[in-house]
């Protein structure tokens, strides 16, 4: 099984470099690699609990939900830090993270992608 690490960097709206990240994120999961996804920088607001988006619009919340079922979703606890995101307003399965947890999960994969 791969082992796969994705970085995201992008806020969850705006651009839609996030939501392609986790369209991927979703199908290598479903293609049964081992999938870890890191948010950092404004990513980090994709793991926000609690999300209303417009009807047809997508939801990073859920597609999260998605990938947690099979992998891990790790936050960067500093970029929580510098935008004023708790623990506690993240979604359950997420995970506070650290640059040295990065660094091992990069050492760990067999392919890091950046988004």
């Amino acid at each position: 099984m791969s082992k796969i690490l994705i970085i995201l960097n992008d806020p969850p709206y705006g651009t839609e470099r996030s939501y392609n990240g986790l369209r991927l994120a979703k199908s290598l999961s479903n293609a049964d690699a081992q999938v870890t996804v890191f948010l950092m920088a404004d990513a980090v607001a994709c793991a926000k609990s609690g999300q209303k988006v417009p009807q047809g619009f997508y939801n990073t919340e859920l597609m999260l939900n998605g990938v947690i079922r099979k992998g891990e979703v790790l936050l960067c606890g500093t970029c929580m830090d510098a935008r004023g995101l708790t623990d506690e307003e993240t979604i359950e399965g997420t995970k506070r993270s650290t640059m040295q947890e990065l660094t091992e999960c990069t050492l760990a994969a067999d392919k890091v992608l950046v988004f």
